[in-house]
C-alpha cells in the first residue's frame, strides 16, 4: 500500500525533460533515460533473463539485509528469484544507457543477486572494471558461474567488506542490497570518500519502504551531494562542484 500510494504522489510531482532547465540532467535525461536506440545488448539481457527464468536449480539463501518481500522459504529457485528481486528488465536496460552513456570505467556494486545488474554494466564497457559484492555466497557462487568477464566476485557483508576496499575511487557505485534505512546511510557515507567530481552513485528500491524513502531524503540533502534525479525505481546522485544543488524527479 505505501509503494502504491507513493507511486501516484510520484506521478504527480514528477516531469519529463521539458521541466528540466539544467544542460546536464537535460542531456541525461533526453540522451540517456530517454534513449530510444534499440541496442543489441538488448537482446543479450533478455537471453540472460530468460536463462535465469528456465532455470531449475535451487538454492539456500542467507539474507543479510531485509529480505524479499515476496519470496520467505530459505531455499528459493533462481526462476522465482529473478521474477520477484532481481532488476527487471527495463530497469537492466535503462542500467546499460547510464554506464554507456557516462562511460564508467570503475564500477562497485553492493548486492549482486542474479546479476542482471552486473551484466547491464558489464556489456556496456567491457573494458571497464567492476567489482560486486554478494552476502550470500550460493547466490555469488551461482552468479559467478554464469558472469565471468572483466567482474570481482566478493562474498562478504557489505560492513566489513567496505573498507577493505583497496581502489581509491569509482566511477560509479550501484547500491542494490540491504534496504534498510540505517545500512542505507551508512554505506553511503562510508563510501563517500570513493567519489570524485564525475562519480555517480544509483540507489535502488527507494519507495520500497518508508525507511527507504527517508534515507533517499537524508541522502538528498547531504552537503557533498549537488544534483539528484528521482525515476522512482532508481535514485541518481550527482557530485559535481559546478552544478547548482537540484532535485529532479522524472518520469522514465
Amino acid at each position: 500500500m505505501y509503494q502504491i500510494i507513493v507511486y501516484i504522489k510520484f506521478l504527480l510531482s514528477s516531469t519529463n525533460q521539458h521541466g528540466v532547465h539544467s544542460p546536464f540532467v537535460y542531456n541525461f535525461v533526453t540522451k540517456c533515460l530517454y534513449g530510444r536506440e534499440r541496442y543489441t545488448a538488448y537482446s543479450d539481457l533478455d537471453n540472460y533473463r530468460n536463462t535465469l527464468k528456465r532455470s531449475k536449480i535451487e538454492l539456500e539463501i542467507t539474507d543479510l539485509g531485509e529480505g524479499s518481500k515476496t519470496l520467505d522459504s530459505k531455499k528459493r529457485k533462481v526462476s522465482e528469484m529473478v521474477r520477484a528481486s532481481s532488476s527487471s528488465k527495463k530497469e537492466s536496460k535503462l542500467l546499460f544507457r547510464v554506464a554507456q552513456y557516462f562511460k564508467f570505467k570503475s564500477i562497485l556494486e553492493l548486492g549482486t543477486s542474479l546479476g542482471m545488474g552486473t551484466y547491464a554494466f558489464a556489456l556496456a564497457n567491457p573494458s571497464s572494471k567492476i567489482t560486486t559484492i554478494e552476502g550470500c555466497p550460493n547466490k555469488l557462487d551461482y552468479t559467478k558461474s554464469q558472469l565471468a568477464e572483466n567482474i570481482t566476485f566478493i562474498n562478504g557483508d557489505f560492513k566489513t567488506i567496505i573498507p577493505s576496499l583497496k581502489q581509491q575511487n569509482f566511477d560509479c557505485i550501484f547500491f542494490d542490497g540491504h534496504h534498510n534505512k540505517e545500512a542505507t546511510i551508512q554505506y553511503f557515507e562510508s563510501l563517500l570518500p570513493k567519489a570524485h567530481n564525475e562519480s555517480v552513485f544509483i540507489f535502488d528500491d527507494i519507495y520500497w519502504s518508508k525507511e527507504m524513502t527517508e534515507a533517499w531524503e537524508y541522502i538528498k540533502s547531504h552537503k557533498a551531494v549537488t544534483v539528484t534525479v528521482d525515476c522512482f525505481h532508481l535514485g541518481f546522485v550527482f557530485f559535481r562542484k559546478e552544478q547548482a544543488k537540484e532535485h529532479f524527479k522524472i518520469r522514465v
